[in-house]
């Protein structure tokens, strides 16, 4: 479990933003997802291989956001489920949840689409 991580679910055990969306899920969701995806089998053929990401919340619209840890880096990366691509979105967890916290009226999850308003 990455430091920044294991810090945030000590203290909080997930975090949702203003619509209920898990933008931090609880650990044992963590778990269960991560399981799924490094199991290969769910989704051999249409992803490449998620080994390399810890998976740890969503944009509720199936996007999910993930830590790489193999080489473990802070960087938090979306991935989109439509198109399989994994894009760079914050430098940290810290950086992450005050995007995905502000109230910038972006119910859609588009934001992590664009460059990081404000770094």
């Amino acid at each position: 479990m990455p430091a920044q991580l294991g810090a945030l679910l000590r203290e909080t055990d997930g975090v949702a933003d203003a619509y209920g969306t898990d933008v931090v899920w609880p650990l044992a969701h963590i778990v269960e997802q991560n399981l799924l995806f490094w199991s290969g089998e769910a989704f051999a053929g249409l992803y490449r291989p998620f080994d390399a990401l810890l998976f740890f919340g969503d944009n509720g619209g199936g996007d999910q956001f993930a830590l790489v840890v193999a080489p473990e880096r802070d960087d938090v990366f979306v991935w989109d489920h439509e198109t399989d691509s994994r894009m760079w979105v914050a430098g940290g967890i810290d950086e992450y949840l005050r995007r995905a916290l502000a109230p910038d009226g972006d119910e859609g999850g588009d934001r992590w689409r664009y460059p990081l308003r404000g770094s």
